[in-house]
């Protein structure tokens, strides 16, 4: 991967670059970005100019055997950690070893990808993944050998908040004092949930959401679209190439979940004095917990920028409005008044934490039942 090959982010490209041609690597780095903004791919480039030797802010400056061993994520001391889980090909003790052939599927595809992109990857997604003890052996194992080639070893730990607490404290000694020439780059979506001691060890990066133009032109350029049909995916995407893709192709689980959501809330309106649609509800909450938990979670997730987008309207905030519902007679300025300053906090706590106890392994029929009925209260409450 190479830095030209990551999109925007030219401010911390260079500040990457510039800290491996002075001689100033960090032994342990965390970057933290939304879901399509480029976090992975950095990594990658970084990884590949520090074990290359490359210089002058590009990746194909040094040396070329190593440059063409990143063309497929195969160099020997590139290291990958990433969240796994058992499945038809690993039966118990998953470790990121056993899954190195469709992890380089992922990244050679998708390498702007997410956790739910992975797990369906692998078949997986009923299940939800962790990075755990196991994994920390193996870590530890491939660390201390010497490094294949004489030079640096790089250990890339991916949604490196699915490390489990046993994990994670096994890891804190030698993310401290790591080996000579050993770096530690850890990639996460949500900081908040990795471990304090883990966290305050590393320098941290953030890598804010992607430019509408830097996707629009990355859209035109992968997929020769039409200007016109890539300025609105750039602009529906809210700074996330992963989605924007997902949009060119038709295949965002939004197209879905947008259907799941407006039947859920319609059911909602309805149920305040009428059986039949607390009925509508509860067979609502059954179909959805047939699903897999981390499309429970996306899904949620989907209902809580929904809501943020309809309380955006409601407060003439228009610029930043990206929604565009598809469904039959279904507006969003119709629905953006029932979601005000007195009901959008309690209706975001009620979501997340319902994705909290899902996470968690709660009975999912009973979390949406619960959701469900506290919405319907919740949409009912007047602005004041």
């Amino acid at each position: 991967m190479l830095f030209q090959d990551v999109l925007g982010q030219n401010h911390i490209k260079n500040h990457l670059s510039q800290s491996v041609d002075k001689g100033r690597i960090p032994h342990a780095q965390l970057f933290v970005g939304n879901e399509g903004s480029g976090t992975l791919p950095m990594a990658l480039a970084y990884a590949q100019y520090i074990l290359c030797s490359n210089s002058e802010g590009e990746n194909n400056t040094g040396n070329e055997a190593c440059n063409l061993k990143f063309k497929n994520f195969s160099h020997p001391d590139l290291h990958f950690a990433f969240p796994v889980t058992t499945s038809s090909k690993v039966k118990s003790k998953p470790v990121s070893s056993f899954y190195l052939e469709e992890w380089r599927q992922l990244l050679n595809e998708q390498p702007y990808g997410n956790l739910f992109d992975w797990y369906k990857l692998l078949g997986v997604d009923n299940k939800q993944g962790q990075i755990g003890v196991d994994e920390a052996h193996d870590i530890v194992k491939a660390l201390t050998l010497k490094s294949y080639e004489g030079g640096y070893k790089v250990m890339l730990i991916w949604m490196a908040e699915k490390m489990n607490t046993a994990c994670a404290n096994k890891l804190l000694k030698l993310i401290e004092e790591p080996p000579n020439k050993t770096i530690f780059l850890l990639i996460a979506e949500d900081e908040e949930q990795i471990i304090n001691t883990i966290r305050s060890r590393c320098q941290v990066l953030h890598f804010p959401p992607l430019a509408e133009e830097v996707i629009k032109d990355a859209l035109i350029k992968q997929y020769n679209i039409e200007l016109s049909v890539a300025t609105k995916i750039a602009h529906q995407s809210n700074g996330n190439y992963n989605k924007a893709c997902d949009m060119v192709y038709h295949d965002s689980e939004d197209t879905q979940f947008e259907t799941w959501f407006i039947f859920w809330i319609r059911s909602a309106f309805k149920a305040k004095g009428n059986k039949a649609a607390i009925h509508d509800l509860i067979s609502w909450s059954e179909d959805i917990a047939k699903t897999g938990r981390e499309t429970q979670k996306q899904f949620l997730n989907f209902c809580l920028d929904f809501f943020r987008q309809a309380l955006l309207l409601n407060y003439n905030a228009t610029d930043l409005v990206f929604f565009e519902p598809k469904t039959d007679k279904f507006k969003l300025e119709n629905f953006a008044p029932f979601v005000h300053g007195n009901n959008i906090m309690d209706i975001s706590n009620e979501l997340q934490d319902a994705i909290y106890h899902i996470e968690r392994n709660g009975n999912s029929k009973i979390i949406l039942t619960d959701l469900s009925i506290k919405l319907t209260r919740l949409l009912h409450k007047k602005a004041e």
